[in-house]
């Protein structure tokens, strides 16, 4: 198993930024893709951004680039997500999931997830 926990969740104002972060363990984490996947009430889980093991390729959905940043630190297990210029839209439960093999793009791909971390961005 590979525990993922995320932090970093809150309630900010339209405009504003925060950076969430998930820390892995319990497995080698370099040995995992990483993605950020967000669900809205009402909504299906949604791609979000996903880095390779290495760092060296970052992808992300359409309706966050330019805005959100996803980076890993694989000496002390975590990925995090940079978020600016967050919109009332981008309100979701976020989750942090890891894939074996490839990037995770699809929910349904993903090996292990997250509990979650709730952003509110009011307007």
């Amino acid at each position: 198993q590979l525990q993922l926990v995320e932090s970093g969740g809150g309630l900010v104002q339209s405009g504003g930024s925060l950076r969430l972060s998930c820390a892995a363990s319990g497995r080698t984490f370099s040995l995992y893709a990483m993605g950020w996947f967000r669900q809205a009430p009402g909504k299906e889980r949604e791609f979000v951004a996903g880095i390779k093991w290495s760092g060296t390729s970052t992808y992300y959905g359409d309706s966050v680039k330019g805005r959100f940043t996803i980076s890993r630190d694989n000496a002390k297990n975590t990925v995090d997500l940079q978020m600016v210029s967050l919109k009332p839209e981008d309100t979701a439960v976020y989750y942090c999931g890891a894939r074996r093999v490839g990037v995770p793009k699809d929910p349904a791909t993903v090996d292990f997830w997250g509990q979650g971390t709730q952003v509110t961005v009011s307007s």
